[in-house]
């Protein structure tokens, strides 16, 4: 291991030869004992591999853009919660000037979902992909697709299918401040999406991702 990472590890946490840590190339985790760990570099000793479970659902996460704040709250909790990819959408009330700025944040973004996969002890980080339109949304792909709204729509959890096969992969659509408009919800719903209502409650932007997620996550048992 070399640069910022190696740094951390040998000025920060003081690693030592013999300490033993899980590394992961993003696919497949080991435990491994340090051999030497000077200023930026670290050399490790594979000891034996460690067992990661796959998830039975992937998701994927398209979150409407809102202020960076809180929209880098949603990157970190949709991680712990195990989404496979985040896309950040463009939404007819996304605040002005958002879209133009994600590009800038990409970097940024990525960083928080690595450090957060550490801290969870994931195997792999979670894609984070350029920002798109609205309608280039709706075109996901996934064998299930749900965009959440509070106007009534049926609670996410009995809309789930009665069989959930392994592998499968489902996509969430997450409105910004505001919620969706009239013709936002007309296109989805004539895109296929499901609609689908996550409690009684008018959530915030970022508090409905992390619940969509975890509910999808924590249902699906393969």
């Amino acid at each position: 291991m070399r640069g910022e990472d190696a740094r951390h590890l040998t000025r920060v946490l003081r690693a030592e030869a013999g300490q033993r840590y899980e590394i992961s190339d993003n696919q497949s985790a080991w435990l491994a004992e340090i051999v030497e760990a000077r200023g930026d570099r670290a050399v490790f000793r594979v000891v034996e591999p460690v067992e990661s479970a796959e998830p039975a659902l992937r998701v994927t996460l398209y979150a409407a853009l809102v202020k960076f704040d809180r929209f880098e709250w949603a990157i970190e909790k949709a991680t712990e919660l195990g989404v496979e990819r985040i896309v950040p959408v463009e939404a007819a009330r996304t605040e002005k000037g958002l879209f133009e700025a994600a590009r800038k944040r990409a970097e940024r973004w990525q960083r928080i979902a690595r450090e957060t996969s550490q801290q969870a002890r994931r195997v792999r980080t979670p894609e984070i992909v350029p920002a798109v339109r609205f309608a280039a949304a709706l075109e996901a792909a996934a064998g299930w697709r749900y965009f959440a709204d509070e106007a009534g729509a049926l609670p996410l959890a009995a809309a789930l299918p009665a069989g959930r096969e392994a592998r499968a992969t489902a996509a969430l659509l997450v409105g910004p401040e505001g919620g969706w408009t009239a013709p936002e919800r007309e296109a989805a719903l004539a895109a296929g999406w499901q609609a689908v209502s996550l409690g009684p409650y008018i959530l915030r932007a970022e508090t409905a991702a992390a619940a969509g997620v975890a509910i999808l996550v924590n249902s699906w048992t393969g």
